[in-house]
């Protein structure tokens, strides 16, 4: 319906001729076309237009081998062509028509902002390098995913080769044949998948290939996603907390962390946990012990009341020993972690974050 009517607007604006004024604020409210309930998602390439930089190999012969590279279906583009509504004096019977259109237009973006895309998320590649990884070759994307928030915070970023969003996209049609028939992903291809302009391309259809699946709610919530977005990058940081590495970790942790907040839903019953401990933990490694309490705080609002729970004894009882440090109040705390131990809930002394951290398996 969005598509249509925006598709009517357009016409008749164009027929009212050059000697048009300014678009009003009206105009300027139009919602993107990719968040509208569309089929064909009309434009939605046009709305993806980021700041790709990417490094190239000249085709190999011997291109074949490369595993997992494909080269993008042909993409949408998007009608670059805007309405301009004159406001200046009593308009014409076909103005007044062009204006009952955009306001039905902004009145169905209004309702449906709330229910199609409640958190509205961007993607952008911002690089692609070819890695060379004898006997393989491959292309590794960097995508900024951006969410609600202040605007001088820097975005989530995940890097992602072609196979792991061809695992994705088989994953989700495997689960949700439904809404997945309509959302498009590039076939593989034998030759030039390293070329600037097939990188380019194929940029684009990933960004494209998120957003669909953002605006979906059905696939928006689901797991494999999830994993998709945050899985690579805790499991990365959790190897680097374990070998000591923890300046390097925390920065990984803390991707991990935004990526959770922004996607707003769930991606494991106990990753926000394993998130906030290995922050905890490298914050407390690197002599940073207000941050590691406030990350061990985080976590024992989230725990809640939920007894027993593996993750409690050992966030009690680093907000003890951190509020000590500090010079804090840790009575409350203090009193909870004696309760469960007096109960027998936990051993004593319970285990350290890092001990937990070491032996949590994520999958």
């Amino acid at each position: 319906m969005a598509s249509r009517l925006l598709h009517r607007l357009r016409h008749a604006l164009a027929s009212d001729g050059p000697g048009e004024a300014a678009a009003g604020p009206e105009a300027e409210q139009f919602p993107e076309s990719s968040e509208l309930e569309d089929d064909d998602a009309e434009g939605l390439s046009s709305r993806l237009s980021g700041t790709l930089s990417f490094t190239s190999a000249e085709d190999d012969p011997d291109e074949e081998d490369e595993e997992d590279e494909a080269g993008p279906d042909s993409l949408p583009s998007g009608d670059g062509t805007s309405g301009e509504d004159a406001e200046r004096s009593p308009p014409p019977d076909g103005q007044r028509g062009s204006q009952l259109l955009a306001r039905q237009l902004q009145d169905f973006w209004k309702k449906s902002r709330n229910t199609l895309v409640p958190q509205r998320l961007l993607f952008e590649v911002t690089s692609a390098n070819v890695v060379k990884d004898p006997p393989s070759k491959y292309v590794l994307y960097t995508l900024a995913v951006m969410g609600p928030g202040p605007p001088d915070r820097q975005p989530a970023q995940i890097s992602r080769r072609y196979s792991d969003f061809e695992r994705l996209h088989r994953n989700l049609q495997r689960q949700f044949r439904g809404p997945m028939a309509a959302i498009s992903f590039p076939r593989k291809r034998l030759r030039r998948n390293f070329t600037a302009e097939t990188i380019a391309r194929r940029s684009r259809a990933f960004e494209q290939f998120l957003s669909h699946l953002q605006a979906v709610p059905e696939l928006r919530h689901a797991p494999d996603l999830q994993d998709f977005f945050v899985l690579p990058e805790l499991r990365r940081a959790q190897s680097l907390t374990c070998t000591g590495l923890y300046r390097e970790a925390l920065a990984l942790w803390a991707n991990a962390w935004q990526l959770q907040t922004q996607l707003g839903t769930p991606s494991g019953p106990d990753r926000p946990l394993v998130t906030l401990a290995g922050l905890a933990v490298c914050h407390q490694e690197l002599e940073d012990p207000g941050e590691a309490r406030a990350c061990s705080e985080k976590a024992l609002q989230l725990l809640g009341d939920k007894r027993p729970h593996p993750f409690l004894a050992p966030f009690l009882e680093a907000h003890v020993r951190l509020s000590w440090r500090l010079g804090l109040d840790k009575r409350q705390t203090e009193a909870q972690l004696q309760s469960l131990q007096e109960a027998g809930l936990t051993p004593i002394p319970p285990p350290s974050l890092k001990e937990l951290l070491i032996k949590e398996v994520l999958d």
